[in-house]
């Protein structure tokens, strides 16, 4: 079925695919979970998902533990220069993640929503960003999700790794380095990717409490279509408690490597999560999107987590996106 051109408005009408009546792309398949905790268990689907592209190694991990070795041995301080909050390292780590957000946030919205180098093939949701919109910062979806993310979320971001950095270089925190710990040091960077999700589902559960969306989640849920800029687009405490996943750090022994791999994954993983396709872009070489959280979006009480660790199965609040998926819609006080 293809929409009516008059739900398309600034579309592409050659859209490729089938679309609902709201004009949301409906793939084929459903949204499944990684082949990890199945029971019974699958051995052999795990080992090819750990090593196969896409999977969990492949590209998104391995890109991001590149990206964060790249910028450890040639932009992150010292810790010799850590020992004290001084303006020179603290602008060095602010300008460096200010750039990552720019080349990585910015690089989607120029390929995917300047240059339509994808039109609309694959996109979730067929319209395109707000504009003059009194729902958003200067009545335009982007310039708002720019301003949250590229500036709000960036500096505290940055203030957590200034922070770390610092108790680091002053042996306030378990320290844990490769040359006595090899097995451990390479454990963490396994580990990270799941603690992460471990602690986006129970704190993204958290910020649904009724009194916590209202004041402080609802913002990041204004974006039902979101685009790249969208990914860290919250409320600076919802930031805060989002970008807390790097604190364990500070308690379990880690090297500053892991400390900054964390609270990298963390800042640039949102980006590909809400750009609002689904891949493989680039004539079907890159694989990418996140329609697992997507739906979250549009539905809000389901898919709170992401698709490894399966505690929205668990806990009845899984939406697999076919129509006769599962999944609770909006509730009253959220609409």
């Amino acid at each position: 079925m293809r929409i009516v051109d008059h739900f398309l408005p600034n579309v592409e009408k050659a859209d490729p695919g089938a679309r609902n009546a709201k004009g949301e792309w409906l793939p084929p398949k459903p949204v499944e979970y990684a082949p990890v905790f199945v029971w019974p268990p699958r051995p052999l689907a795990t080992a090819k998902w750990i090593v196969s592209w896409p999977g969990f190694m492949w590209p998104r991990n391995l890109v991001i533990l590149a990206i964060s070795a790249l910028t450890w041995f040639c932009t992150e301080p010292a810790l010799a220069r850590c020992v004290e909050f001084r303006w020179n390292w603290l602008l060095q780590i602010w300008i460096r993640n200010l750039a990552l957000t720019w080349i990585i946030y910015g690089g989607f919205y120029l390929y995917l929503y300047i240059l339509k180098g994808e039109g609309t093939k694959g996109k979730f949701d067929a319209r395109w960003p707000a504009r003059n919109s009194a729902a958003f910062l200067f009545h335009n979806q982007v310039l708002d999700n720019i301003f949250w993310t590229g500036g709000v979320a960036v500096l505290i971001w940055t203030a957590y790794e200034a922070v770390g950095l610092w108790l680091f270089a002053n042996h306030r925190i378990p320290y844990l380095t490769w040359q006595e710990h090899p097995v451990w040091f390479v454990a963490w960077i396994v580990v990270i990717p799941f603690w992460r999700e471990f602690h986006f589902y129970w704190t993204h559960r958290a910020i649904h409490w009724k009194p916590l969306y209202r004041h402080v989640h609802f913002l990041h849920h204004k974006n039902v279509n979101p685009n790249p800029w969208s990914g860290m687009s919250m409320h600076p405490i919802e930031t805060i408690i989002y970008m807390s996943v790097a604190a364990i750090h500070w308690v379990v022994p880690s090297h500053p490597f892991h400390f900054l791999f964390d609270l990298q994954h963390t800042a640039i993983s949102p980006a590909s999560g809400h750009h609002g396709f689904e891949g493989p872009i680039l004539e079907g070489k890159w694989p990418t999107g996140n329609r697992f959280h997507y739906l979250h979006h549009r539905h809000f009480e389901c898919n709170y987590g992401a698709p490894v660790l399966p505690f929205d199965k668990w806990f009845g609040t899984f939406r697999d996106g076919l129509p006769q998926g599962t999944g609770a819609t909006l509730p009253e006080e959220h609409r």
